[in-house]
């Protein structure tokens, strides 16, 4: 697709807007008219008597055109607005579907609809997601109840707030889907020792500066990878580096991702319960043996439900289990099975991701054959429809690029078991400060809603080899804070 960016400064948006329609099209992105199948124009000149704004569109034998004049004062979230809209109905028409988050395309819809409820009151803002942003009444719905339920969650966090994320970038293998930064340990076992040792020495570090700066450490999360993939010794050497250096007087929880059922052992229960760990979370992904084989994880069903019940007897009552809609082989019927099996369970809370297909992902490099936006649809409704009746409330929710059918990753609990970590984190109501490879410590100014990220080297040997350098960035911390006190 060759996409004509004339007069404006919102190729971004009108990119992720093309690419809903074509998701598999490679977007040929210029700013002179160039012909191409499909090809999409879109301009804006300033005139005299106001804003003019043009959309064409060109796929085969089709041409749609639109032409009108907008007021001179049209600000350019407006106009922007505008054009997603005209280009986005131009686009259904053509492609036959009507994408139901609407000419939406960031990350954050939850976030939006609270800065407009902030702006036009709560009741107005449902009216505007479909009026004005496209969104259907399905999705309208789900954004409304998440806001409502993330209300409460929100207003704990405060000006000298912060959460902790330390990464474990060592899985058993890498998932058909995966883009995260994340190393087999068939390849990589022999790195896991000396990092962990130097990740303790971050965490040290890093504990140092929050209590310089008098913050206050409301979550914990320890996320990958697969953390558990740590021997229960090495995972027992994380955690006692954060309780050691950090103050948890204030946490109000502490996360593990005990993601792959197959590294769940008593031993490594032990050691996550002795360090006080409140929240973990065994991600089946599916209960369908057959699909779990198709998306390289090596563990079965079967075992997803011995680690379910060997957490439960380690007395962990708050686990959390991932899903994900939209996997090659899976059936909205097999989804559906996979659903009522984990609703038995009762788990405090369940995720349901819809597939998403990253650049850097072998399924995507191989094609993703038989990957049906239809499918992945039914499946998301099944789950809106069946988790509210089990008594489980939609409280955060996100979207990534290149999501099958447009849709979006939803967090479900039962009341007064959501995540803290995963709103802040997504609402960027507060500072994140980040340990690990592939790491990202965001800044949060909270008077000023700035936002400034300090990268980790990405993988575990460049993590390694130029620990010195990356460990110097960490006085970016303290030159952040220190800015916000001489502007407030």
């Amino acid at each position: 697709m060759t996409l004509v960016i004339d007069g404006h400064s919102l190729a971004y948006e009108m990119e992720n807007l093309c690419r809903l329609f074509y998701p598999r099209e490679k977007i040929k992105t210029v700013t002179e008219i160039q012909e191409g199948d499909p090809f999409v124009y879109t301009g804006v000149k300033r005139l005299p008597e106001g804003i003019r704004l043009d959309v064409r569109l060109k796929a085969g034998k089709t041409e749609r055109n639109h032409s009108e004049l907008l007021a001179a004062d049209t600000d350019d979230m407006e106009l922007g607005r505008r054009m997603a809209v005209v280009l986005w109905n131009m686009l259904s028409e053509v492609c036959g579907i009507r994408p139901a988050w609407g000419i939406l395309t960031g990350v954050r819809p939850i976030k939006l609809y609270g800065r407009l409820a902030s702006q036009m009151g709560d009741e107005a803002v449902p009216a505007y997601f479909q009026e004005k942003l496209l969104v259907s009444p399905e999705k309208t719905r789900l954004a409304r109840l998440t806001w409502d339920n993330q209300k409460t969650l929100l207003s704990l966090s405060k000006p000298e707030s912060y959460s902790l994320y330390v990464a474990i970038p060592f899985c058993p293998t890498r998932c058909a889907y995966c883009s995260f930064v994340s190393t087999s340990v068939e390849k990589a076992a022999h790195l896991i020792p000396k990092y962990v040792e130097l990740l303790c020495g971050e965490l040290r570090r890093t504990a140092e500066i929050a209590q310089s700066l008098k913050l206050c450490l409301q979550s914990v999360y320890i996320g990958g990878g697969t953390p558990t993939v740590l021997s229960a010794d090495q995972l027992a050497e994380v955690i006692a580096a954060i309780r050691g250096n950090f103050d948890l007087s204030d946490c109000r929880e502490f996360t593990v991702e005990a993601g792959r059922p197959d590294t769940v052992t008593i031993e490594k229960l032990a050691a996550m319960r002795v360090g006080g760990v409140t929240r973990i979370s065994i991600n089946p992904q599916t209960l369908n043996d057959e699909v779990l084989r198709e998306i390289g994880r090596k563990h079965t069903a079967a075992q997803t439900l011995s680690a379910f019940e060997l957490a439960r007897c380690h007395g962990f009552n708050n686990i959390n289990m991932d899903l994900i809609a939209g996997l090659p082989k899976d059936t909205p019927e097999s989804f559906h099975q996979t659903l009522k099996k984990v609703i038995s369970l009762s788990p405090e809370s369940i995720t349901v991701h819809t597939l998403a297909l990253k650049r850097a992902a072998r399924l995507n490099q191989e094609g993703a054959e038989g990957l049906r936006a239809d499918a992945a649809g039914r499946m998301v409704s099944l789950a809106d429809g069946m988790l509210p009746q089990s008594g489980y409330r939609p409280y955060y929710l996100y979207r990534q690029s290149r999501m099958v059918g447009n849709l979006e990753n939803t967090g479900w609990a039962k009341p007064g078991f959501e995540s803290l970590y995963n709103v802040f984190i997504m609402e960027e109501c507060q500072s994140i400060l980040a340990c690990g490879a592939g790491a990202v410590t965001k800044l949060r100014d909270p008077y000023s809603n700035r936002i400034e990220r300090i990268f980790n080297f990405k993988y575990p040997y460049e993590y390694i080899g130029r620990h010195e350098e990356m460990m110097n960035r960490k006085d970016r911390v303290k030159e952040f804070y220190e800015s916000i006190g001489r502007h407030r």
